[in-house]
């Protein structure tokens, strides 16, 4: 397994130091060979280093530690810049509906993915900030995002603090279904949890949070159902502002 995959492990932490632009640079392009819909490319990459836009940014990421890096990479579902060139052509694009919306935001994922793996190759820690469809209006407007453009996820990066440990992962028997989809019983969902619900991590969380399970973790203090519905309204609505709903 290539190094930096098998190594992943998410910093939450970073040192003040600049990413080298040459660095950056190739973090870039390494983002823009990633696979994309018809190699249309219907994405954009917004870097944010300036310290005052940073401040910005941070409370749109609940002000969380991995939001105080040297630079949030913000990655955009972007239909405008390819419809504005097919009608510069002569061209009638109708780009902007929510199929298109779930194109442009896959082109966007694979480009960070491709960015987080060079810039780890380079020694470089990144986060994936999923607080970005949580705040998309917010930063959208601070970053000047028009018509047809919209957040889908942002990367923070820097040079690591501490050193952090690989986070577990469940066994390939939990994810992977050969030829069809096999539903997995009762027994083997609670197989596939086990170790995480057993490691010291689990105990920690489990005591901090005065809950007796670890999935109630994640539905009664992480993931709530009415924060997810009403977050789920506010990313619906701006993909509406955005223009995503046309047709």
């Amino acid at each position: 397994m290539i190094k930096e995959i098998a190594q992943h492990r998410s910093h939450r932490r970073f040192r003040s130091d600049a990413i080298p632009e040459d660095v950056m640079r190739e973090m870039l392009e390494a983002a823009v060979r990633a696979s994309n819909t018809g190699n249309m490319q219907v994405y954009s990459i917004v870097v944010t280093s300036d310290k005052e836009l940073l401040q910005r940014l941070a409370p749109c990421h609940f002000n969380q530690p991995a939001a105080q890096a040297p630079a949030i990479i913000t990655f955009c579902a972007d239909v405008r810049r390819f419809s504005r060139w097919c009608e510069l052509r002569g061209a009638i694009p109708e780009y902007n509906n929510f199929v298109w919306f779930l194109g442009a935001m896959t082109d966007a994922v694979l480009a960070s993915q491709n960015l987080a793996l060079q810039a780890e190759a380079h020694g470089l820690g990144i986060c994936y900030l999923g607080t970005t469809f949580y705040n998309a209006p917010e930063i959208s407007e601070i970053l000047k995002l028009p018509q047809g453009v919209i957040p889908v996820m942002a990367v923070s990066c820097g040079y690591p603090a501490t050193e952090v440990p690989l986070t577990e992962r469940l066994p390939l028997e939990a994810v992977v279904h050969r030829d069809v989809y096999r539903d997995p019983t009762d027994g083997e969902i609670e197989a596939f949890w086990a170790a995480r619900e057993a490691s010291a991590e689990t105990a920690e969380l489990l005591k901090a949070n005065d809950l007796p399970s670890l999935a109630r973790i994640f539905t009664e203090r992480r993931y709530k159902g009415e924060d997810n519905r009403a977050f789920s309204r506010k990313y619906f609505d701006e993909l509406v502002e955005k223009g995503f709903f046309n047709h």
